[in-house]
């Protein structure tokens, strides 16, 4: 009996160390790694999607809550503002859409008047020479233009149908934020 006590005492004591432990490396290392995933997936993105601008808009970027997941936790946005002269005159955000092979990540520049600039693919896991064309510039030129008070449908790439409509489905959420959330953005 007096073993087993023992035992448990001593896997409690391992136990509650490497909890410790982990969570001490999650808090040391979360910082840098949102720094790295910003600076070598973001930032081309964003430099993509905005130009004309006269500030960092990576530096300047700034989360907003757009709500809580299932447990109360915050959802925040990271908006990145293009300014020129101290004004926001556009924003890239990210939207993510289900694709065929999972989410697809879309970086999507918006002027203040609600219309796309450009569009930036950060990350998908599409099928390599079919639906990894989502991020040529033969299919992202075609959201240049759109609205936010208009459907986003564009002609989809042939054998991609789930690919394309992730994409949509990206930008269109995007858009939505943009729509929803244009007092905290702009």
């Amino acid at each position: 009996m007096r073993d087993i006590i023992k035992m448990i005492i001593v896997l409690t004591i391992i136990g509650a160390v490497s909890g410790l432990t982990l969570s001490l490396v999650y808090e040391v290392t979360k910082a840098p790694i949102e720094y790295q995933t910003i600076k070598f997936v973001k930032e081309p993105a964003v430099k993509k999607v905005l130009t004309g601008y006269d500030n960092d808009p990576i530096a300047d970027r700034k989360k907003i809550r757009i709500g809580e997941d299932e447990r109360g936790k915050p959802i925040e946005l990271i908006i990145f503002p293009a300014k020129k002269a101290g004004a926001t005159f556009a924003v890239a955000l990210e939207g993510k859409g289900k694709g065929f092979g999972g989410l697809i990540g879309v970086m999507v520049g918006v002027s203040k008047e609600g219309t796309v600039l450009d569009i930036g693919i950060t990350s998908h896991s599409e099928t390599p020479g079919i639906g990894s064309k989502v991020g040529e510039t033969s299919f992202t030129e075609k959201f240049k233009g759109l609205t936010t008070d208009r459907e986003v449908t564009v002609d989809g790439i042939s054998g991609a149908t789930y690919s394309s409509k992730g994409v949509m489905s990206a930008v269109t959420q995007a858009l939505g934020y943009v729509t929803t959330f244009s007092k905290e953005i702009f």
